[in-house]
């Protein structure tokens, strides 16, 4: 976690979070109190990558999601590793959020143009020069066939994509060498770019 000035107090609050997160997966209810506090920038700025990509008239807010990922995310019986973990499956949680959010506003439209988002140039460059958006719920397809050729692919998908994590804060979630997630980060990227074109 970057704080931006004191390193000490960043390791202090990860170490704190870190607690509370295994306070929470043995059942103590009052650590989420302590724990929405030290978490909820983080959630938030997720929250709001993730909307940067949505088309402009979405009707879901970053604050929303947010709440309704975390009330997700407390409300199972997860065991918690650390504060990456959380934020990976948080990042997991609001991305299928979205993409409910979007089936739903699909079947309203019954068929009408699904939601598009804009990727950035950091996972693939989809759209082109057009800046055309991508489909969502293609989005969600494509890193679901990922996962079943390779799970681990998918998962540093979501955590660099979705979550924002860094490549050594991807490396310690999955638990793999930085150089790994580098190397699965690129033939990543290049699958979903030839899925999704």
């Amino acid at each position: 976690m970057d704080t931006g000035a004191d390193p000490d107090l960043a390791m202090t609050t990860e170490h704190a979070v870190t607690r509370l997160l295994h306070e929470l997966s043995a059942g103590n209810e009052h650590a989420v109190e302590q724990l929405v506090p030290l978490i909820y920038a983080e959630l938030h700025a997720i929250a709001e990558r993730q909307m940067r990509r949505e088309r402009a008239d979405h009707t879901l807010q970053p604050t929303a999601l947010v709440h309704e990922a975390f009330l997700r995310l407390v409300g199972n019986e997860t065991s918690w590793q650390n504060r990456q973990h959380f934020l990976g499956v948080a990042a997991q949680a609001m991305r299928r959020i979205l993409v409910d959010h979007a089936r739903r506003q699909k079947a309203r439209k019954r068929g009408g143009g699904a939601d598009k988002i804009e990727l950035d140039e950091q996972l693939i460059a989809v759209g082109g020069e057009s800046g055309e958006g991508l489909d969502l719920e293609a989005l969600d397809e494509a890193l679901t066939r990922l996962a079943e050729l390779d799970a681990r692919q998918a998962r540093i998908v979501e955590l660099r994509f979705f979550a924002g994590l860094d490549v050594e804060e991807t490396a310690a979630v999955v638990g793999v060498s930085p150089a790994t997630v580098k190397r699965d980060w690129q033939f990543a990227k290049a699958w979903l770019k030839r899925e999704l074109s």
